[in-house]
């Protein structure tokens, strides 16, 4: 039988745009080669956050004491720490298949190759091959570790962001090389850990998507907590004698070198296009991935491409978004398409998230705006929570004070970005959000005083 949709890969855009499709009464194919829930379920996303929230325990635990609370002492398990983030895991991924079969979403386990628009070969896990008829192919396979031209990068020993999350024991120091979310997320957690951590950077600074006002505050916040963060860093040789790794690199006054024990390379990702046969197919594409226009249909009818793999936001969220509107317009639903500001989270102490543009961006497009920022440490609940650290910064058009972006580091900033967004997605003004009232003691009085403060009108600032 023909399907109305088979897709190509199983990750957070794949199995969405599966499911959309079958809720919408079409009949549509998943294809998965490993496990259900791509990078983000099984070595990405979920893993980190797992093991986040140990370091966030140990960090609680380095500071109980300012809260009145004496612990004679403490251990890390980490047969336990590891028990429980592949029961997290598991967990999650069995929703995923229980969810596929509620939805009557058949899913086969293999290998995906586009034969033609209306034709995908399957070569099963188990060898067998099966073609699969379809009126429409939908590409979602992700991204893989990018690779750096270092020498000395092939040694086994060296971790990427998937084999480290697999740890048997706390390493004295781990050198990064990448200071973009993976490396940054991981140098966070163990730093907690225990861990002497070393960030290089080949980039003049650290995370190049948030903004500038903001990484400046945080880079002084992660010294103090005793991780050493190197930017404007290119790494040419990694080497391992019987004791360490000797990492060479060199920086504006010439030649730098790390010891450390262990090495993580996060250099970020890059889409993986292996094995769908679109060179042969015509399908266009460039380093950045698979190019789609904006119904994300690539040059090809009936074949699209959603998620990591077509370059245009590597997030989990991005891409389920993208796997449902596709999904939706499959099925006859020809509403106008609209991207919403997408947020973007980053899960290191504190917290830092963002939506909309940054202050840098407003300068480059000739926009002209307005700024304000707000300091975690005049919010009661921060305070009472002992985490004063951290602020929120607004950019707003200083025209029509429509609200463009927001910028926050501070705890639980992964929360309260989403009344961000819709402030951003709805094209409020300073002056509009001002007339909402926010619960105190709270957190999320933080982002009320910001944005009221963009006109001077905030009570505390």
């Amino acid at each position: 039988m023909e399907k109305d949709v088979v897709v190509i890969g199983g990750g957070p855009a794949g199995y969405a745009a599966a499911i959309r499709t079958a809720q919408m009464g079409g009949t549509s194919l998943l294809i998965e080669k490993n496990n259900l829930g791509g990078t983000c379920l099984n070595e990405g996303c979920i893993p980190t956050k797992v093991l986040y929230r140990n370091a966030e325990i140990l960090k609680t635990l380095k500071n109980i004491e300012n809260f009145g609370i004496h612990v004679d002492g403490y251990s890390i398990d980490i047969e336990k720490i590891q028990e429980r983030k592949n029961n997290v895991i598991d967990k999650l991924r069995n929703g995923i298949l229980q969810l596929l079969k509620k939805n009557k979403v058949e899913v086969l386990y293999g290998i995906g190759k586009i034969q033609d628009k209306n034709t995908v070969e399957v070569i099963l896990n188990n060898g067998e091959i099966r073609n699969i008829r379809t009126k429409n192919i939908v590409i979602a396979t992700g991204s893989t570790s990018a690779r750096l031209p270092i020498e000395g990068s092939n040694n086994p020993q060296i971790f990427n962001n998937k084999t480290l999350l697999d740890f048997n024991k706390v390493s004295k120091s781990l050198f990064i090389i990448g200071g973009g979310v993976i490396g940054m997320e991981f140098a966070n957690i163990f730093n907690e850990m225990g861990s002497e951590v070393t960030v290089a950077e080949f980039m003049p600074a650290i995370l190049q998507q948030v903004d500038e006002d903001l990484i400046k505050r945080y880079k002084i916040l992660a010294k103090k907590r005793g991780i050493h963060i190197h930017t404007s860093v290119k790494i040419n040789k990694i080497e391992k004698d019987e004791k360490e790794f000797i990492i060479t690199g060199e920086n504006k006054d010439g030649e730098v070198i790390f010891k450390s024990e262990d090495v993580l390379l996060a250099a970020g990702r890059t889409p993986n296009l292996r094995r769908l046969n679109i060179e042969e197919m015509g399908i266009n594409f460039d380093k950045k991935g698979i190019k789609v226009d904006e119904r994300y249909m690539t040059n090809i009818p009936g074949i699209y491409a959603v998620g990591d793999v077509n370059g245009i936001s590597m997030l989990a969220h991005s891409g389920s978004y993208q796997g449902i509107q596709v999904a939706e317009r499959i099925m006859g639903n020809e509403d106008t398409l609209i991207l919403p500001p997408i947020p973007s989270c980053i899960f290191v102490f504190p917290e830092i998230s963002s939506v909309g543009i940054t202050e840098k961006e407003a300068k480059d497009k000739g926009i002209k705006y307005k700024t304000s920022k707000f300091m975690f440490g005049g919010n009661g609940k921060a305070l009472a929570m002992g985490e004063e650290e951290g602020l929120i910064k607004i950019i707003a058009d200083s025209e029509d004070d429509t609200i463009l972006g927001v910028q926050i580091m501070g705890a639980h900033a992964s929360d309260l970005i989403h009344e961000g967004m819709i402030a951003v997605y709805k094209k409020m003004k300073c002056s509009e959000f001002s007339h909402t009232i926010h619960a105190h003691p709270t957190l999320s009085e933080v982002l009320s005083e910001a944005i009221m403060t963009v006109n001077k009108e905030s009570i505390y600032s």
